[in-house]
């Protein structure tokens, strides 16, 4: 550790820090524009001048490396001198719109100006102007003219979203930010340059000119999508959401948010909202109140209920832990154990415990080894991807076994792009590898070929590793043999196993038991038809499932659809409208375990209710005992029982990735159904800028690329 003074206070700090890292840690604010905690230190700005005893001029705060003894003064009027010329610099060309800037309220050019800028500028020469730029359909590029060069977001491409897709053109006057190739900005992370502009030159489309900072409230939230859970701070205006920003959690989403996360708001208050129950009379929809709508499903549910096992549910992982309990407690009540999440699974063994990462979050940033089973990480899990993209830049080696060659935008040190239904093969492939190494049989022997063998030497070397099954792994049709086969790789290199879950609550439906019991159908079961009754909670089976809905509904069938959308048109009988997570309090359970409850942040649209108070009075209704609940909170009780869900994470007894099922050589044939990044859920599908993106126009379905 090395000792300064700054500003008479001794601070200790780690040897090779700046005094920017001092004065943080001392908590002293030295202003700044491109220094970023999160990347990597430009020194373009020159706003952090600051006064270092013996130096001959002022220093970079950002770029000054701390020596022992070192006299730093931040406020000195050597210091405040040099800070108040780069600032006037920086207003030479700087447009004077803040009246009618989007960033205005929020600006760090605004704020420091006040400060620091003077009162009158000296230079009365013409301003420049920076032609605007058309980047796509979520960051409006519309006054560059602003832009002070900073590179925030050049930096943040190239070291974080793994793409440098914006770079610095020219020189002095004629600087100016671009893609150069007049391209689109097409990064799944690309709204965080968004946040990290400090002046207004980058800007929200979606947002542009809707709202001003100081006449939103903000409310705290968790993201609904992926199952990273990040924090979010949604801003409200008229009870109405007007944009998502990134809460920062370093455990969980550090201070960067998905497109997916931020942009999916847009769906809230389209017109494909359902506002008031419907009812489906002579092949036309008819809109009805609350009390009709639910007393025709009770009566439709009249003689069905002598009959339990024609009864089924299928229910979104993407939806709360309440509501799940809620769904599988009617369900059961009912008689039946037909309840299932799994919609896009193709194998259906009964776990051993909750499915889960096997790791936290935060230490896939400081893994050495890693080895991907099964899924697009960038696109499938933006956030996880970032934190193995940094653990890359640091070293690490990551490998992956897949059915495409995706760009990942990181080095990859090995790679085995193979057909699905050889994924199993590949794994023993490898297994075989670290058995040769370790004197030790495989599980499933296999070919150890010069890949396997690179892969296997690459999960032998190092100390912190992880083994993790994608998307496509769990739901493969030998998902317990690609499972079985990565426990015995793990245990033979200390490696950790885990499911990276696709969904905001996979591992919370698993503890709330949202699978069928002893006798119930699974999800492809109820898929194939032939039940009297379905209830769908927040999922529509035709984008959600493996095999479409094409065989729900019909004569004699009553299919129920609980859904913030108009969903389901084609089998449903009833629409209930349900509020989505910005309406409603609730849960999610992310990949780690981690539980994190939310509050609404605006009032239910319309006649919209909380699923869970819809499914609570369905209960009442039909006469079931146990739906005697007043809030969220009692029903999150419930569903917890003595300690399940009690503390921060899920107790690690009911999380388990163990399986009895041996390995086997699967289908040859397998292909594994995974959704698009913008198709992963019905609020995501029916967000316009999302799906305006390069990524939701390309054709997801692709035909795989395989190897020779």
């Amino acid at each position: 550790m090395i000792e300064i003074d700054l500003d008479g206070q001794k601070v200790s700090v780690t040897e090779g820090s700046m005094i920017m890292h001092a004065a943080d840690k001392a908590g002293t604010y030295i202003p700044h524009f491109c220094y970023h905690k999160k990347l990597s230190i430009a020194a373009n700005c020159r706003m952090c001048l600051v006064d270092v005893e013996k130096a001959p001029k002022p220093m970079p705060a950002c770029a000054t490396p701390v020596t022992n003894g070192m006299i730093v003064r931040t406020k000195s009027d050597k210091a405040v001198k040099a800070q108040q010329s780069v600032m006037e610099f920086l207003l030479i060309n700087h447009p004077l719109d803040c009246p009618i800037c989007d960033q205005g309220g929020e600006c760090q050019l605004q704020d420091l100006a006040v400060g620091y800028g003077p009162g009158a500028s000296r230079y009365e020469e013409e301003k420049r102007v920076v032609m605007h730029k058309d980047v796509g359909p979520l960051i409006s590029m519309e006054e560059m003219s602003r832009c002070i060069h900073c590179t925030r977001c050049v930096r943040f491409g190239q070291e974080i979203a793994g793409v440098m897709e914006l770079g610095m053109i020219h020189r002095g006057e004629h600087s100016e930010i671009t893609t150069v190739l007049n391209d689109t900005v097409d990064s799944e992370l690309s709204g965080n340059m968004i946040d990290l502009c400090p002046v207004g030159a980058l800007t929200s489309k979606p947002f542009r000119y809707s709202a001003r900072p100081w006449e939103l409230s903000r409310r705290k939230s968790i993201s609904p999508h992926d199952s990273s859970g990040a924090n979010l701070i949604v801003q409200v205006k008229n009870n109405r959401v007007m944009r998502v920003l990134p809460f920062e959690n370093n455990d969980v989403n550090e201070c960067w948010l998905a497109d997916r996360d931020r942009f999916s708001y847009e769906a809230l208050n389209s017109t494909d909202r359902l506002i008031a129950p419907m009812i489906k009379q002579g092949g036309t929809w008819k809109t009805v109140d609350w009390q009709t709508a639910l007393e025709y499903v009770v009566r439709g549910m009249g003689d069905i209920k002598r009959d339990p096992k024609a009864i089924g549910a299928l229910v979104s992982p993407h939806s709360t832990v309440e509501e799940l309990f809620l769904a599988q407690k009617l369900v059961r009540a009912l008689g039946s154990e037909n309840i299932d999440y799994r919609l896009r699974h193709a194998e259906f063994t009964a776990g051993e415990g909750v499915r889960w990462l096997g790791t936290s979050i935060a230490s896939l940033s400081t893994l050495q080894r890693a080895l991907v089973i099964g899924s697009n990480l960038r696109k499938e899990h933006p956030l996880f991807a970032l934190r193995l993209r940094g653990a890359v830049r640091t070293g690490a080696r990551v490998s992956v076994i897949h059915d495409r060659d995706d760009d990942w935008a990181m080095s990859l040190a090995g790679k085995s792009v193979v057909p699905a239904g050889q994924w199993v093969q590949a794994l023993a492939d490898i297994a075989t590898a670290i058995g040769n190494e370790k004197g030790a049989k495989a599980p499933l022997q296999g070919n150890a070929t010069d890949g396997a063998k690179a892969m296997a030497a690459s999960l032998l070397s190092g100390e912190r590793k992880a083994i993790l099954l994608g998307n496509a792994a769990a739901h493969h049709p030998a998902a317990s043999a690609l499972l079985s086969l990565a426990n015995w790789i793990g245990e033979q290199t200390g490696a950790t196993v885990g499911y990276l879950t696709e969904a905001a609550n996979t591992v919370g439906a698993q503890l709330v038991k949202a699978m069928p019991g002893q006798g119930g159908l699974n999800a492809a079961q109820m898929l194939a038809g032939g039940l009297k009754a379905l209830f769908l909670l927040n999922t529509e089976p035709e984008f959600d499932s493996a095999v479409g809905a094409a065989k729900l509904g019909g004569q004699g069938t009553m299919v129920v659809t609980l859904s913030p959308f108009k969903a389901n048109l084609d089998i449903s009988d009833v629409l209930l409208p349900i509020a989505p997570w910005t309406e409603t309090p609730g849960t999610f359970v992310n990949a780690e375990g981690r539980v994190q409850s939310f509050h609404a942040v605006v009032k239910p649209l319309g006649e919209t209710r909380p699923a869970w108070k819809v499914l609570r009075v369905l209960g009442n209704m039909l006469g079931l005992p146990g739906f005697e609940y007043e809030t969220a909170s009692e029903v999150l009780a419930d569903a917890r029982g003595p300690g399940d869900v009690a503390q921060a994470l899920v107790q690690g007894s009911l999380l388990s990735n163990q399986t009895s099922k041996a390995a086997w050589l699967g289908d040859t044939d397998a292909k594994p159904v995974t959704a698009s990044i913008y198709q992963l859920d019905s609020i995501v599908r029916r967000s316009p800028p999302l799906q305006l993106t390069a990524d939701a126009r390309s054709a997801h379905d692709r035909p795989a690329e395989v190897s020779a």
